[in-house]
C-alpha cells in the first residue's frame, strides 16, 4: 500500500491550488454573501473544468471517478481557499443520483459545473409528531438542482426564503418536496459516506489556512518591540494547531481509501475539531482585529465553525466511532 501522493496527485492540487489562488477567493466569497452569484458561478465553472466535480461522478455520465482520494485532496484546496456554494451538496447529490435512469439525466450537468445542486434531509419524524414538510439546505438560491431526502424517497424541491447563517456565505434555503419521488430508495448511508468525507477534507484546508495566516501575522505583529511570534505561548498555541490538523490529515486520506462509517466519521470529527482549535487560536492571537468582517481572516473563521456542524455534528460522529468499537472489527468483515 502507498502512504504517500503520487506525482500526478501533487500535480493536480498544486494546478489546483495555483489556479484558487489567482481567483481572488475573498472577493468572491463577499459577493456570494450578498446574493451575487456571478463571480461565484464563473469560479465554479473553472472547478469544474479541473475535474473536481467528475471525482465523484463515473465516466460514463461524464465523469472521471468515482476517485474518493482525488476527491479528498481537492475539497482541501477548497477549503484552504474558502470557495462558497454547495460544494458538499453537489457531491452528496451525484452519489444519491447515481444510478439509472436519473444518472443519465442530472450526472452529466454536475461534472461539467453547468447545474449547481443542494440536498436537505428531513428527519423521520418521532411516533405521534407532525412530519416536518421542509429541511434547510445549502445556497439553495443559487442551486439548479434543489433535493429532499424524506422517509420515502429523494424529491425535487422548491426553494423558500433565504435565511443567514453563522457563516454569511453559507445562505440557508428551505426546501419542500414536490411530486413524486425521484428515487424511491436513495442510497443516503453512501452518500453521507461522502459528504461527511467531503466536508473533513475542506475542514482541513480551511483550518491549514488559519494556521498559514496567523503564522504569517505573527511573524509581522511587534509587542515590546519584537514580534509576537518570538513569545513562547504563542509558539506553543501555533504548535498545538499544527499538530492537531498534522494528525487529522492522515486520517482523512486514511478514510477516502476506506470509505468505512467510522473512519470517515473519525476523519470528520478530528478535522473539524482541529479547524475549529485552530480558529480560537488565530482569532485570540490576532487580538481585536480577527473580530471584524472587513478582515479576511473572519472568512475562514465563520467557515470552520459552521463546517463543525455540516452533515454530523461532533457527538454523532463520536457515536458512530463508539458504536463501531463496540462491535469490534470481525464484524467489519462481515459487512455487518
Amino acid at each position: 500500500m502507498r502512504f504517500l501522493l503520487d506525482a500526478e496527485q501533487r500535480a493536480f492540487t498544486d494546478s489546483l491550488h495555483a489556479m484558487l489562488s489567482a481567483a481572488n477567493t475573498p472577493a468572491v466569497i463577499r459577493d456570494w454573501s450578498r446574493g451575487d452569484h456571478a463571480s461565484g458561478r464563473a469560479l465554479w465553472s473553472r472547478i469544474a473544468e479541473a475535474g473536481v466535480f467528475g471525482l465523484a461522478v463515473p465516466e460514463e455520465y461524464g465523469g472521471l471517478g468515482p476517485h474518493p482520494v482525488e476527491l479528498a485532496l481537492s475539497f482541501v484546496e477548497l477549503g484552504r481557499h474558502a470557495v462558497p456554494g454547495p460544494l458538499v451538496e453537489t457531491v452528496t447529490a451525484a452519489v444519491l443520483l447515481g444510478a439509472p435512469p436519473q444518472a443519465g439525466r442530472f450526472l452529466p450537468g454536475l461534472a461539467a459545473g453547468t447545474d449547481l445542486a443542494t440536498v436537505a434531509a428531513l428527519p423521520r419524524p418521532a411516533p405521534g409528531a407532525v412530519p416536518s414538510l421542509a429541511g434547510q439546505a445549502l445556497d439553495g438560491d443559487a442551486a439548479t438542482l434543489r433535493l429532499t431526502v424524506a422517509p420515502d424517497g429523494l424529491y425535487l424541491s422548491t426553494a423558500g426564503p433565504v435565511r443567514r447563517s453563522l457563516d454569511p456565505a453559507r445562505r440557508l434555503t428551505p426546501l419542500t418536496p414536490a411530486g413524486e419521488p425521484l428515487v424511491p430508495d436513495p442510497p443516503f448511508d453512501r452518500a453521507l459516506l461522502w459528504a461527511r468525507l467531503a466536508t473533513a477534507a475542506q475542514a482541513l484546508g480551511t483550518g491549514l489556512a488559519l494556521l498559514d495566516r496567523t503564522v504569517a501575522y505573527a511573524g509581522q505583529r511587534t509587542q515590546f518591540g519584537v514580534p509576537i511570534g518570538s513569545f513562547q505561548a504563542v509558539k506553543h498555541r501555533l504548535a498545538d494547531a499544527r499538530i492537531a490538523l498534522e494528525f487529522a490529515r492522515p486520517l482523512v486520506l486514511g478514510a477516502a481509501v476506506a470509505l468505512h462509517p467510522a473512519d470517515v466519521a473519525a476523519a470528520k470529527l478530528t478535522a473539524c475539531e482541529a479547524a475549529y482549535a485552530t480558529a480560537r487560536a488565530a482569532l485570540q492571537l490576532h487580538g481585536a482585529i480577527g473580530y471584524t468582517a472587513e478582515y479576511d481572516l473572519s472568512l475562514w473563521l465563520t467557515k470552520a465553525r459552521a463546517l463543525r456542524a455540516a452533515w454530523g455534528t461532533p457527538e454523532q460522529c463520536r457515536e458512530v466511532v463508539l458504536d463501531d468499537a463496540v462491535k469490534g472489527p470481525w464484524d467489519r468483515g462481515r459487512g455487518r
